[in-house]
């Protein structure tokens, strides 16, 4: 199976239509079978939150949760697993796990024995399977379509999901009703043979399945929570995910009990509601990049709030099923514009490097988000009934929409995330070992006369590069005796944490900040950089040669 992004049938649709990622075949074959896995999960969820109707509210809200807490609970170590081993085996082994653990379930179904905790347990185990396989299943992206074509890409992901919504509620309502839960399990288990099959016939290039390293689990976490916490533009789409789903979770979390005690339907009746979701996110793939032209990304974010505010407002306040019907049409739109907006953000800002890490931050907002509310909307609804919590949610929903304007999403003409390995190796007399640390790198400039503020502020981003791809500590210090003299100071935990910012860490947004500072320095000198190690113990260079160096101006 190809694996290359241009990889296209006949006539393929033009680079900027909502369907161009399809013309790459290995991302087509994965969009298909994605959407029969789809549809089975959604299948599942119907089968599963119906099967507890008759209890608590608290305890079908649990259904959502049960499904989402386990990205809370592994999504960074998932992401740590994705960009150290081969994305390809992840999703294998995420797929096999989940098709053995359905099978469970659909026996228990069959044979009458499935309790309410053993299906929560179960709804668990398979939400750790799709913890497993998000972030690597997010990361591959980048190497199914071209870059310009993420955006498509992640637009056509939330149309894979709301189009399975759209089919799978109703149908798994349906099967509910007609032949039981059994068999919309069965059904589900099925489901995942078909990415099992993809993933087994994609053969992907060896040097992009080994680009990982060797990090150790802790510190490939520590080196993805700083990348994160160091990339201004990175927690900013964060902070946007983190205001929309609270209110937006208010809708997953409380529409079976809208659709059992407020309009009175059954298990088909929630599958058609459902299924109008999932249309309206179809349509809405069409309508996303007329809106992201005409108003752009945040304007797209500002809107969706408020549409989905308006819908839990007529949930709230409606009890007639076709015009709540029409209205989580508009539900649907909103959802898939604000999500694909936000998944497409985070695509284009991460590195391949930390890529799945980044990721798998992103998808523990956005799930974990929802399962820690989901229950908070079910206990408020036993305690008030249900219109208090679609109301609350309204208003957090509307908040969203008018924080865009102070936290906007920034644009993304100042990054390209593209590695860029402008460093060359330290000319040292010694070889030190990948353990070798913490390892002292020193940076001296010569700054121009008049140049020293506009030195300053440009560090400020150079700072920041430092820190996400490895520096624990940074410092930038001026001469007393000499003013033009600068002394930049970082301290990296070790000589392999180094040596992977000189390979494959920086990217061309890290390599312009550098030159931007460095047009500042004196007409014909260049950065003198010197490596030193922790000596405390005793020297580590032999004591038979010391020469002194001067660095070419990389690190």
């Amino acid at each position: 199976m190809s694996t290359s992004p241009s990889s296209s049938s006949t006539q393929p649709p033009k680079p900027d239509s909502p369907w161009a990622p399809l013309a790459a075949r290995l991302f087509r074959a994965l969009w298909i079978a994605q959407l029969v896995s789809n549809i089975g999960s959604w299948m599942q969820m119907v089968g599963a939150q119906w099967l507890l109707i008759g209890h608590d509210a608290a305890l079908v809200t649990l259904v959502q949760t049960a499904s989402s807490l386990p990205v809370v609970l592994l999504a960074l170590p998932s992401g740590v697993v994705a960009d150290r081993y081969d994305r390809r085996g992840v999703l294998l082994t995420a797929q096999l796990a989940m098709l053995a653990v359905s099978g469970v379930l659909t026996a228990l179904a069959f044979a009458d024995a499935l309790t309410p905790l053993l299906l929560l347990i179960l709804t668990f185990l398979l939400g750790c399977g799709t913890a497993l396989m998000g972030p690597a299943w997010q990361a591959i992206q980048p190497e199914l379509v071209e870059r310009r074509q993420l955006g498509q890409a992640a637009a056509l992901g939330g149309v894979n999901m709301n189009l399975a919504r759209a089919v799978g509620p109703a149908v798994g309502g349906v099967v509910v009703a007609a032949a039981g839960a059994g068999w919309v399990f069965a059904f589900n288990a099925a489901s995942y043979l078909g990415i099992t099959l993809v993933l087994m016939l994609w053969r992907r290039p060896r040097a992009v399945a080994t680009a990982a390293g060797g990090e150790k689990l802790l510190s490939a976490l520590d080196a993805g929570r700083r990348y994160v916490w160091y990339a201004p533009d990175v927690r900013r789409v964060l902070l946007r995910m983190a205001l929309f789903i609270p209110g937006g979770a208010a809708l997953w979390a409380l529409l079976p009990l809208v659709a059992s005690r407020s309009l009175h339907l059954g298990s088909g009746g929630y599958g058609l509601l459902l299924g109008a979701v999932g249309v309206g996110a179809v349509a809405g793939a069409f309508v996303l990049p007329r809106s992201n032209r005409v108003l752009g990304a945040n304007g797209t974010l500002c809107g969706g709030a408020l549409v989905f505010a308006g819908v839990l407002v007529v949930l709230a306040t409606i009890r007639i099923p076709w015009l709540v019907t029409v209205a989580l049409l508009f539900a649907g739109l909103a959802w898939i514009g604000v999500l694909s907006t936000l998944n497409a953000a985070m695509q284009t800002r991460l590195p391949g490097w930390v890529r799945a890490r980044g990721l798998a931050v992103y998808l523990l907002v956005f799930q974990g988000g929802q399962a820690l509310v989901a229950p908070l909307w079910g206990a408020l609804a036993d305690r008030l009934g249900l219109t208090v919590p679609l109301l609350t949610g309204s208003t957090l929903l509307l908040l969203s929409a008018t924080s865009v304007r102070r936290w906007p999403l920034h644009g993304t003409e100042s990054i390209d995330p593209s590695p860029s390995a402008h460093w060359p190796v330290p000319p040292l007399v010694f070889e030190p070992g990948p353990t070798t640390g913490p390892v002292l790198i020193t940076v001296s400039y010569r700054v121009a006369p008049g140049k020293e503020p506009a030195f300053s502020d440009c560090m400020d981003h150079v700072a920041r590069s430092r820190r996400r791809t490895g520096a624990l500590t940074w410092g930038l210090y001026q001469d007393g005796q000499d003013p033009g003299h600068f002394i930049e100071t970082y301290l990296v935990v070790s000589w392999s944490e180094h040596l992977a910012q000189h390979s494959d860490r920086l990217t061309r947004t890290d390599r312009r900040y550098e030159e931007r500072a460095r047009r500042l320095l004196v007409p014909g000198t260049r950065p003198e950089v010197t490596h030193a190690f922790d000596a405390s113990s005793g020297p580590v260079v032999p004591a038979t040669t010391h020469p002194s160096w001067k660095g070419d101006g990389a690190q």
